[in-house]
């Protein structure tokens, strides 16, 4: 097959060039030993900001708060656990679990400690409340001040007409939604009453290994909220595949047979007569933590006040014994991305008609929370914010004949991609592993929530030049060696000429929807499309 071709015109107009040497110079910069890893609250954070701001200044980007800074504060509470077991008895029966090999738990709690004492554990199957479905893991049950433990994932529903495949009108089918996310587990546990809500790991269905669970041992941080996160689950947390396995063989019963069972309208919760016991005591410090803003006013007194957002998150998870989380793919290339996204539309000679918001967000590592926080509090109201288009780690290894879009069929956004893409001979296509639940899991999420169109595109998987299991080899790879380790630094044989065509696109697609006589709309159907219209009709 031969090598497709490749556009290079936008509107009439020559496409600026991304300057490929130039992202893989911050990319190294940002994920190097000097930088820490990159954590919120740490001389990392500060070296990182200061980068930033000074790229965002050289690039010729205009303060992006409206205060005449290039920062955001974020307030962020970080709680530090000390290791504690989890004990669960059944009459004379004890089972431990040893801190991190078999649990990792924490309290979001703004409190010196949290006491979890005999508490009554219940199987609640998958935990979702989900009426368009008809679906409901409680039944009633008053689970307040218990245990519950959980399912991660989906319920995986089977197709009446294939029952060897998933139902896709139901959760739907193979794609995760957000009812699967281990978020929305802890949300609705909490909201049910329950002291403790805990997460049964298997690596298929979470889409990671128990190891980037064990990521999650040391400092964590949360937004400051005014009833100091009380009204949370006391204790949240994961335990093993293993672990979950015995606790039910101690309460007599067979983890397959129950999990089978939970994927049936028809699952009640199952009391297990055991009860659960952990103290975690917290070290506590207050934070102002910052996103960091650089706006492109637009060139049409009518529509500059509208925005269109890129995003990257320049935070990662700092170092441990382990040693340094350089976050080079992720997401130190989204951030390098940024920066050179912005030059690019320096370059051009006339701004676009809306204005264009560069935005570095911090703690994405730690639950979206400086997207969260922006998209709460926003420097410029999200009914002028016309679409986010987020970057979140990329393509190292070379051109693809396609771009991947998380979440394809979502909104309008799609159609400037397609549009973009077929200019470089290229085409789009769907998430390959839907059942990840990608599209709730980087910061565009935080826009899409709150109604704004959001695109999450990804690296395509149709290499040029490399057998048609390339894609899958590295993703595998990725995950299983690197992702959320030390090993996540920049590799001699990173190839960006596809990152370059695939921020052409983006280019494209951020120029285009700038243009437009009217914003992108989510398609038909979409979770947030009526959110989006109720903000409009403001």
């Amino acid at each position: 097959m031969t090598t497709p071709p490749r556009g290079s015109r936008l509107l009439g107009l020559e496409l600026p060039n991304i300057d490929s040497a130039a992202v893989l110079a911050h990319t190294k910069a940002l994920s190097s030993d000097q930088f820490e890893g990159r954590a919120p609250g740490t001389t990392g954070e500060d070296l990182t900001v200061k980068y930033l701001v000074d790229h965002f200044k050289r690039a010729g980007l205009e303060p992006g708060n409206t205060n005449g800074t290039y920062v955001q504060k974020v307030p962020l509470v970080g709680m530090t656990p000390e290791p504690a077991p989890l004990i669960f008895t059944k009459d004379r029966q004890q089972q431990t679990l040893t801190w991190k090999d078999d649990v990792v738990a924490w309290t979001k709690h703004v409190a010196p400690a949290a006491d979890l004492q005999k508490s009554e554990i219940v199987f609640v199957g998958y935990g979702v409340v989900a009426p368009e479905f008809n679906w409901d893991d409680y039944k009633g049950l008053d689970v307040k001040g218990k245990t519950l433990l959980m399912l991660v994932n989906d319920p995986p529903v089977p197709d009446p007409a294939r029952p060897s495949e998933l139902d896709p009108k139901t959760f739907g089918g193979k794609a995760m939604t957000y009812y699967g996310r281990w978020t929305y587990k802890y949300e609705i546990g909490g909201q049910k009453g329950a002291a403790a809500v805990l997460i049964v790991h298997e690596t298929g269905p979470a889409g990671y290994g128990f190891n980037v669970v064990q990521g999650k041992t040391g400092e964590q941080f949360d937004l400051v909220t005014a009833d100091r996160n009380m009204g949370r689950a006391t204790i949240e947390g994961w335990i093993t595949l293993d672990q979950g396995r015995n606790l039910l063989k101690m309460a007599g019963q067979d983890f397959d047979t129950l999990k089978a069972a939970a994927a049936s309208r028809e699952f009640k919760p199952v009391p297990l007569g055991v009860t659960a016991s952990m103290t975690i005591r917290n070290k506590l410090r207050s934070i102002d933590s910052q996103n960091v803003l650089g706006t492109l006013s637009g060139s049409d007194s009518a529509l500059d006040d509208e925005y269109v957002v890129y995003t990257a998150h320049w935070d990662h998870f700092g170092k441990s014994p382990e040693g340094i989380f350089h976050g080079a793919e992720d997401d130190a290339l989204g951030c390098s991305a940024l920066i050179e996204l912005a030059r690019a539309f320096k370059r051009l000679p006339t701004p676009p008609r809306r204005s264009i918001l560069f935005l570095a967000v911090t703690a994405e590592e730690q639950g979206l929370l400086g997207s969260q926080y922006y998209s709460v509090t926003p420097i410029h109201p999200l009914a002028k914010t016309v679409a986010d288009i987020n970057m979140d780690s990329w393509n190292v290894h070379g051109r693809t004949r396609d771009i991947t879009l998380i979440g394809l069929g979502a909104s309008e956004l799609d159609d400037y991609v397609r549009d973009a893409a077929a200019e470089q001979g290229r085409i789009v296509k769907g998430d390959p592993e839907p059942e990840k639940g990608m599209y709730y899991r980087s910061d565009h999420f935080n826009f899409a929530k709150q109604g704004v169109p959001a695109l999450d595109p990804d690296s395509g998987v149709e290499f040029i030049g490399k057998p048609a299991e390339y894609a899958k080899k590295v993703r595998d790879e990725w995950t299983e060696q690197r992702y959320h380790t030390p090993k996540d630094v920049v590799l001699p044989d990173w190839d960006l000429t596809g990152t370059n065509e695939d921020l052409k696109v983006l280019f494209a697609v951020g120029y285009r929807v700038a243009q437009a006589d009217r914003m992108p709309e989510w398609k038909p159907g979409n979770e947030f499309k009526a959110k989006r219209d109720e903000m409009l009709r403001r």
